[in-house]
């Protein structure tokens, strides 16, 4: 039993001393790494930096620049005349060049219509005129005839008068008869009723006069108008033509108001472009603050010559390469709701001059063409389409060292773009390709002296892209 109870108390003195061994032992490791530590020197970082790249740069300054706008559009001949028959019969007679196609000059007689109605009515009318003319010839007589009877009626009277008044000193004195003296009474007084019944009728040649002038007046205006229709029964060109549909035909009957043929002008034809609004309000920003407010009234023809742009047609379709100056004459007077569109109109002068078969077509009508717009040139800060990166501009700075700049862009024209605020005069942009892109990574600026003369050039609209 003793042997028992002293064999616990053994083993618990020899646990005590590992107990303690194991803090002591990460206690004294401590303080062994943190000598250790203080007695090293201290580590010396390396200071890197980003390496220089080369970028192409453009130094922006205001340059002059002219808004650009191309519209489609096809050719219609200013004049277009659907000529018709202004009076009915048989055609009999029509050119020989009065095809489709065919170019007649000014002046040239291209349908006859049996005039032989009209030569009749005409006959009549004269005839008519003839007679009327001949009443008054008629009344002429008349009324010298009836003043020479009222000279003598007048005479007669005077002569009864004194007569009378003889007879009335012979009865003053009764050496006569009071019959006698009423006798010559009754003379006297009816060469009173002869004198006033040819005044009377003389009285009436005046308004007889003025009926028969009227006649006159009438049958003058019957002649004139017989003529007027017997000239329409010959129809001539009144402009140098080329003549399209043709609908007359020798031996056939028209009626008035059924249609001849169509003539064509070629002094000059007109083409419709259409431009979006956007366009049309670019093209026109630059030129509106030339006039007060764009009118609607008789001075509209001023005010688009005061807009002062330039107007180019191109052919569109086919391998021919060539133009012609155009003039603006029209602009719509609405928007077109459905494409959104406003009708620019101008005009191209002697569309068949100059030309060359295979080389310089000439502007028929139903040709599918492009008409370009260049406004008046402003200056303005104009960079490539290219160096803007989702509103955004890189900048080399005084330092060279990259800068990221917002841009407002007020407008974009092919590969180039409008910048209404955040650049200046003298600031470097980059124009070439960046990887990475990080502020502050230093730039080797090179200009690209090319790149300047192709803006400039694109700028004024003399170059393309």
């Amino acid at each position: 039993m003793n042997t028992d109870t002293k064999k616990p108390t053994k083993s618990k003195k020899k646990l005590f001393p590992k107990v303690l061994l194991l803090p002591i032992a990460i206690i004294g490791a401590v303080f062994i790494v943190r000598g250790m530590m203080e007695s090293k020197e201290p580590l010396q970082h390396e200071v890197r930096s980003f390496p220089e790249k080369l970028a192409h740069v453009l130094t922006v300054e205001p340059i002059p620049f002219r808004a650009q706008a191309i519209g489609y559009g096809s050719v219609e001949p200013s004049v277009n005349l659907k000529y018709k028959a202004e009076v009915g019969g048989k055609v009999t007679y029509v050119h020989p060049d009065l095809k489709r196609g065919g170019s007649i000059a000014k002046g040239t007689i291209v349908v006859r219509i049996e005039p032989t109605t009209y030569e009749l009515s005409l006959g009549q009318s004269k005839a008519g005129l003839a007679n009327t003319r001949s009443s008054l010839t008629q009344l002429d007589a008349e009324e010298r005839s009836t003043r020479n009877s009222l000279e003598i009626a007048k005479r007669n009277l005077s002569l009864g008068q004194q007569e009378y008044n003889r007879v009335r000193t012979l009865w003053d004195k009764r050496l006569i008869a009071r019959s006698t003296l009423d006798a010559e009474q009754q003379k006297v007084l009816q060469l009173q009723s002869t004198v006033q019944d040819i005044q009377g009728n003389l009285d009436t040649f005046q308004s007889r006069r003025a009926a028969i002038n009227a006649q006159i007046s009438q049958s003058q205006s019957t002649v004139a108008e017989s003529t007027d229709t017997l000239s329409r029964t010959s129809v001539s060109l009144p402009f140098d033509a080329r003549i399209g549909e043709v609908l007359a035909e020798e031996g056939a009957f028209v009626t008035a108001g059924s249609q001849l043929f169509e003539a064509l002008g070629t002094k000059a034809v007109e083409i419709q472009a259409q431009l979006s609004i956007k366009h049309a309000g670019q093209l026109l920003s630059g030129t509106v603050n030339q006039i007060d407010e764009f009118p609607v009234s008789t001075e509209m023809r001023n005010a688009i010559n005061n807009i002062k742009l330039e107007a180019t047609v191109h052919l569109v379709a086919g391998e021919v390469t060539t133009s012609w100056p155009a003039k603006l004459v029209r602009v719509g007077e609405s928007v077109d709701s459905t494409t959104d569109t406003v009708a620019f109109t101008v005009q191209v002068d002697d569309p068949y001059k100059g030309v060359v078969p295979g080389k310089r077509p000439p502007l028929l009508k139903g040709l599918y063409v492009a008409v370009e717009f260049l406004a008046s040139p402003q200056r303005r800060i104009v960079i490539p389409r290219k160096a803007v990166h989702e509103g955004r501009v890189y900048l080399v700075d005084d330092d060279n060292k990259l800068e990221i700049k917002p841009v407002t862009i007020a407008a974009t024209q092919g590969t180039l773009v409008i910048v209404e605020s955040g650049l200046s005069s003298g600031d470097r942009i980059v124009i070439s390709d960046l990887v990475p892109v990080i502020s502050g990574v230093p730039i080797k600026a090179i200009e690209v002296p090319d790149e300047v003369a192709s803006l400039r050039a694109q700028a004024l609209g003399e170059d393309k892209p």
